[in-house]
């Protein structure tokens, strides 16, 4: 009579963080182990804050609150804060790194990709996107995630294109939160953070396609949806 097969072993992260940590000299390094793609962060060098006085200056000058620095700690301190903030997004439902393991002084997560399908940040699918019209309906889908994060009530911590992710699904994930813009500024203006962000870091691939025109007429479309709070003034 045949019998089930045995359940397959649990993965110890714990031990393989254990193990990889110490010899790690990469902040972040990405290891194929047991059949998943991982992603080990080791706390770096702490951040003096003497770094971030010139940029309030500017942002009190220039009148312009959603450029108040915020400010990220490094060291131990970083991990502390992105943990939780990855734990806090997964569980709205929101796409981001699974966290698996975690010491004071490093953490695992997984990577939002498939085994043997790596993803792409968002900066590098609009240079590969090809065609005008292919880099202007995934900036549209850019602007449509980070609606849907802020529509959680939640806010990115540096949403550059560079940190927004394009998975092998289709669909859109974020990385890299090692500040947590809501411990120094009210959550309109984080979300505020986000567009300014957003906007800024993809205007370059807009502007190599001649799309800022068309660009611009979508943004206005997508603000005028927003909270009054996050709505840029009227011309």
């Amino acid at each position: 009579m045949p019998t089930e097969a045995a359940a397959a072993p649990a993965l110890d992260f714990a031990a393989f963080l254990a193990s990889h940590a110490p010899h790690q000299t990469a902040l972040v390094q990405r290891y194929q182990w047991q059949g998943h793609s991982l992603w080990l962060k080791r706390a770096g060098p702490a951040h003096p804050a003497w770094r971030y006085r010139a940029l309030a200056w500017v942002s009190h000058w220039l009148q312009v609150p959603a450029l108040q620095p915020v400010p990220t700690p490094g060291g131990v301190q970083a991990i502390a804060t992105e943990v939780p903030r990855l734990q806090t997004l997964a569980a709205c439902g929101l796409r981001v790194p699974a966290v698996v393991a975690v010491s004071k002084q490093a953490f695992v997560m997984r990577d939002l990709g498939q085994a043997g399908q790596p993803v792409q940040s968002l900066g590098h699918a609009l240079e590969q996107a090809g065609t005008a019209a292919a880099t202007l309906a995934l900036w549209q889908r850019g602007l449509q995630a980070l609606a849907q994060v802020h529509g959680q009530g939640q806010c990115l911590s540096q949403a550059f294109a560079r940190n927004i992710i394009v998975c092998n699904d289709g669909q859109i994930g974020f990385i890299d939160f090692e500040d947590d813009p809501g411990r120094y500024m009210p959550l309109e203006r984080c979300q505020s953070r986000d567009y300014l962000c957003y906007l800024q870091s993809t205007a370059v691939w807009l502007q190599k396609h001649g799309l800022l025109d068309q660009a611009a007429v979508i943004w206005r479309q997508h603000s005028s949806s927003l909270p009054a709070a996050l709505r840029p003034p009227a011309p």
